[in-house]
């Protein structure tokens, strides 16, 4: 992993698995480990096969503040992550998914309901986290899927805000997503999850079209796409939303995550 001069940095996992290091603060996203042909459930019989290998494994993370999980599927939290994660690690999740950790051995977990905050600190510098509502499914099928979250991550330094972020999590688009302009304020960065995900034949996570609605919506002066192309469910590749931002002439800069690079998340 190179070595940046910035404070907010990511290095990309593949799928929705992201280290993050935002100031002192060091943060593992949706850990998904499995290589290219192995299957992850995604529950109600539904499952999807990896395509890539991943670019980070257990072994290779530095210590851990904290690990954000959006939800608790296969596809974003695996039997790997399972079995090699430090136990003690705390996990900012959903309710759902911090009682079904908790029967694993993760017990340091903080259950967010939606705009509810987490915070990290450490000497002079906090790290707020606060808990985006999304929807995973449209209709009766938001009701089988698990819930998610997104999150705003916010890097306060000296009272004042000095980076703000926000990861959309597994959610379609909704135009309420607008509230994390008037709940948090103007973000540096957007990470959407992306793919158009197939379920039952329905699309379950942002597509092309959606994610430039997101873009249009939120305003980012850079946005930075992930979970688009590492399994078999997702039928929007990355081209088809960039092609749809260029089509609506947003502003701001469309910077694909490429795994096993580390970026800046600085405009």
């Amino acid at each position: 992993m190179p070595d940046l001069v910035d404070d907010v940095t990511m290095t990309f996992g593949g799928n929705a698995t992201m280290l993050l290091r935002v100031g002192p603060f060091t943060l593992l996203t949706d850990p998904s480990f499995l290589h290219r042909g192995q299957r992850a459930y995604l529950g109600k019989g539904l499952w999807t096969k990896r395509l890539t290998d991943p670019a980070l494994q257990p072994t290779q993370l530095p210590a851990l503040d904290a690990i954000l999980l959006s939800h608790l599927h296969g596809d974003h939290w695996d039997d790997i992550a399972t079995d090699h994660l430090d136990k003690a690690t705390p996990v900012v999740t959903t309710q759902e998914a911090a009682k079904a950790l908790g029967r694993k051995g993760f017990q340091a977990t903080s259950d967010l309901e939606p705009w509810q905050q987490h915070v990290l600190a450490q000497d002079d510098d906090e790290l707020r986290i606060t808990s985006v509502p999304g929807v995973h499914g449209p209709g009766l099928l938001a009701k089988v899927l698990p819930p998610v979250m997104g999150s705003v991550l916010e890097l306060v330094r000296g009272g004042e805000v000095s980076w703000r972020g926000y990861i959309s999590g597994d959610t379609l688009f909704r135009p309420f997503l607008g509230e994390v302009l008037e709940r948090c304020g103007p973000l540096d960065v957007v990470i959407p999850h992306l793919g158009g995900t197939k379920a039952l034949g329905l699309t379950v996570t942002m597509d092309d079209r959606q994610g430039a609605d997101l873009v249009e919506l939120l305003k980012p002066p850079m946005t930075v796409p992930v979970h688009y192309d590492d399994y078999d469910r997702f039928a929007s590749p990355l081209g088809d939303f960039v092609a749809e931002v260029a089509r609506r002439r947003l502003p701001g800069t469309i910077r694909p995550a490429y795994r096993g690079e580390t970026m800046s998340l600085r405009a």
